[in-house]
């Protein structure tokens, strides 16, 4: 099963209240999910949203995440291999931000074969700027919740 997943995290403040969004498809099918937190980071929100994308599938697919976030993305094609190596180090000893999230991140890719696609970030893409009002939304109500698409 191939599926497309978009997801988004923001933030207002940084720290401050956020929220995450994603946009699932598979094929003619679309499922929105979103939440958010009362005290977050950008990132966090980020991390947070490709986690409950691959959460929601509940068997094993093909699946390509499309992200905004460098962060996310170097993170897990570049940074992580050499974080485990490290004991979850950064390059200068300091401990990995976030390394909860990361890991259950690697968690979730691992049940999953995942292509990463970057895409700019209020550009106009569809997909992205579908996943940016669910984290908007997310940040604005902060209910773990699951809508999906009528």
């Amino acid at each position: 099963m191939k599926v497309e997943a978009y997801t988004d995290g923001a933030c207002k403040g940084n720290p401050g209240t956020g929220g995450w969004g994603v946009l699932l498809k598979y094929g003619n099918i679309e499922k929105e999910l979103f939440g958010g937190a009362a005290q977050t980071t950008n990132n966090q929100m980020e991390l947070i949203a490709v986690i409950e994308a691959l959460k929601a599938l509940k068997r094993p697919c093909e699946v390509t995440v499309w992200v905004d976030s460098t962060y996310v993305l170097k993170g897990m094609t570049e940074w992580l291999p050499a974080w485990k190596a490290r004991g979850w180090r950064t390059v200068d000893k300091k401990p990995v931000k976030n390394v909860e999230l990361w890991q259950a991140l690697e968690k979730e890719v691992a049940r999953h074969q995942v292509k990463w696609q970057w895409v700019r970030g209020h550009a106009g893409h569809s997909g992205n700027e579908r996943a940016d009002a669910l984290a908007n939304r997310g940040a604005t109500q902060r209910e773990p919740i699951v809508i999906p698409n009528s």
